[in-house]
């Protein structure tokens, strides 16, 4: 450590720990500290021992992180900070590093000396991860010595104790949690890595490594460091995606009040991907720092447009859309207070860092475009291109929107509608083909459930434009039968069915279509899948038939078994394989897919919205090669491909 460092441990002590309120209520309402107790809420325990980790990292204190998943789901999380203090504080009567583990917002991120920037879930920090864990244990190595403290279910297991001597500093927290409070306890490597990339991403300098150790013979590793920083989060986002300028555009500054960085640059691409975080934790919902650059943006490309005469004929000039088509942007500010909207921190509140962000943003990016004019020009060709289709495509949206006010009594002629008018109450089943689609119709309950059949295989929504994606009949169909319009005109509370549910063969062409459709939803209607409006069917693969007796099987697996169990009993049977859903009659398909008392419905749901963006850019855009690695890697897990 250097001297700096070794004076700002010695005076980070138990004065810089304030105490707010208790800890009893976090076992009693779990959800209120972690956003639920399903596996979301799960790995939010890992999240509030790395965020610790990162504040340390973002103060200039730990440059190293370590996340070990072990046998039984044991966490072990260790950092090469300071050190939680462990001298007695004044206010609780206990050390310090009881105090932080046993009382709910008790941390150097309140009051003190502690942080000048956090993260965290408001703070609640390892006080909540100690409440729901049913054991953990704290090391501490500071000023020479080691310290260890156990607890059990938030409360103290054994006292502070020194159990020998070190040569370094820094926390480790140890904790298994709690099975009377997570249904499901098995952490996700792959989730805990993307996490752990992220964070590595957005604090340039650090290292993060994972290991996962449950599997004897299968121990993962990943580590993450980038000297780039969000210059390289954006490499990332582009990776596949044709990119227009060499290198991302990297804008930072600090004031006294914030700090400020942006990574951005344009690919060839038709949809934008910017992300947005405020100390370090992400903002999906956006928030002041996110209006400030989209600002700054519309304005800076406007301002050298005009001044080169580089946009005539564009009347109104570039909007905020035109100049965001093809963006690949990251936005992370710092700040002491963070005002955070909602419990789960999606969006920043903070008023004064719109303009601070607009201002930095706007100066910097006026500065690069005037010392970079060849990557200025391409950047304002690309918008001025999106320019001129959004004027082409305002047409043919008007056209569509007119259609369905005119028409929208009448709908599309292939629409079967439903007789509710409740859109909580109706469903839209849209269905491949002429032949599904009939026994759809005739199968319904038609007091609720609609049917809109598709011609073939709709247009592929990543590789075209808004106006090319309006002059499709079948896409211009699925817009006014679900009636919510489109584009600037999108009102998703007109919704007309609250249940949109893909119903495609299980072969290679229906996944295909499937593919398609959802391409569609998550690049145009991205609020039905987060409202928890789209779904996916599941018909039988499979019907044995032996005796009177009819039983339909999703998977290979249970059809197995089934043949087994009558093949010992020595029964006649006969199997019939659905290539289709025209190959089940309308009551079959009733019964297996349709019918709310017997049907498998999958609802489709973003975890990470950026990893989502990320695959659909990968398997529908333009990059042939990503798309082949993708394949390949996953070609050994198909066991059955019907061609």
């Amino acid at each position: 450590m250097t001297p700096e460092q070794t004076k700002n441990q010695q005076t980070y002590t138990a004065k810089d720990i304030s105490v707010l309120e208790g800890l009893e209520p976090v076992r009693k309402r779990p959800g209120m500290y972690i956003g639920g107790t399903g596996l979301e809420g799960l790995h939010h325990l890992i999240w509030e021992v790395l965020d610790n980790s990162i504040d340390e990292a973002l103060g200039g204190y730990a440059k190293n992180i370590k996340i070990e998943i072990l046998p039984g789901n044991k966490i072990v999380e260790s950092d090469d900070g300071r050190g939680i203090p462990v001298d007695v504080h004044e206010q609780t009567k206990k050390s310090a590093l009881e105090t932080v583990l046993t009382t709910l917002h008790a941390g150097g991120k309140f009051g003190g000396d502690g942080y000048k920037v956090s993260g965290g879930l408001h703070g609640v920090g390892v006080s909540v991860v100690n409440a729901l864990s049913s054991e953990l244990e704290a090391r501490v190595s500071r000023g020479g010595k080691i310290y260890s403290q156990k607890y059990s279910r938030g409360k103290v297991a054994s006292k502070l104790e020194e159990i020998g001597t070190s040569q370094t500093t820094g926390t480790t927290i140890i904790f298994v949690p709690d099975s009377e409070i997570f249904n499901d306890t098995n952490f996700s490597y792959k989730t805990v890595i993307d996490r752990a990339r992220q964070q590595a991403y957005l604090t340039a300098g650090i290292k993060i490594s994972v290991v996962d150790k449950r599997e004897e013979n299968d121990v993962k590793k990943a580590t993450f460091y980038f000297e780039g920083g969000i210059s390289a989060f954006v490499r990332h986002i582009s990776q596949n995606k044709p990119s227009l300028i060499e290198s991302p555009i990297y804008i930072k500054k600090e004031t006294e009040e914030c700090s400020v960085e942006v990574a951005l640059s344009y690919t060839s691409d038709f949809n934008e991907h910017t992300y947005s975080f405020a100390n370090n934790i992400s903002t999906p919902e956006g928030g002041t720092h996110l209006t400030g650059f989209k600002t700054a943006l519309t304005r800076a490309i406007n301002d050298y447009a005009k001044k080169n005469d580089l946009v005539k004929g564009i009347e109104g000039g570039l909007t905020g859309d035109d100049v965001r088509e093809g963006l690949a942007a990251i936005i992370s500010v710092k700040l002491p207070n963070p005002q955070f909207e909602g419990q789960t921190k999606s969006k920043l509140g903070n008023p004064e860092i719109k303009g601070i962000t607009e201002s930095i943003v706007s100066s910097g990016l006026s500065q690069y475009f005037e010392e970079h004019p060849a990557e200025a020009k391409k950047v304002i060709e690309k918008v001025a291109l999106s320019a001129k289709a959004r004027i082409a495509a305002r047409a043919a949206r008007e056209t569509v929107i007119r259609k369905g006010a005119l028409e929208g009594m009448t709908l599309p002629g292939k629409l079967a509608d439903c007789s509710e008018k409740d859109a909580a109450k109706s469903e839209l089943f849209i269905v491949e083909g002429d032949s599904a689609g009939g026994s759809a119709k005739q199968g319904r309950e038609r007091k609720f459930q609609a049917i809109l059949p598709l011609k073939g295989k709709i247009l592929n929504v990543e590789r075209a434009r808004f106006d090319r994606m309006l002059s499709s009949d079948e896409i211009k169909a699925l817009i006014v039968a679900i009636g919510a319009g489109i584009g600037e005109e999108t009102d998703f509370s007109k919704a007309r069915y609250h249940r949109i549910i893909i119903m495609t063969d299980a072969d290679v062409d229906g996944s295909h279509i499937r593919t398609l459709l959802l391409t569609f939803f998550f690049r145009h209607f991205r609020q039905l899948i987060e409202n928890g409006f789209i779904y996916i069917a599941q018909p039988p693969l499979f019907m044995i038939s032996s005796g009177k007796e009819k039983i339909y099987y999703y998977n290979e697996q249970d059809k197995d078994a089934k043949i087994q169990e009558l093949e010992k009993n020595k029964s006649r049977f006969s199997i019939q394989r659905y290539k289709g859903l025209g190959e089940m009659n309308p009551h079959q398909l009733w019964e297996t897919t349709m019918n709310p008392e017997n049907r498998k419905l999958l609802q489709v749901t973003i975890e990470d919205a950026q990893a989502a963006d990320e695959t659909f850019s990968m398997l529908m855009g333009d990059e042939v090669l990503p798309r082949k690695r993708f394949i390949q890697s996953r070609a050994k897990s198909v066991s059955n491909l019907d061609i």
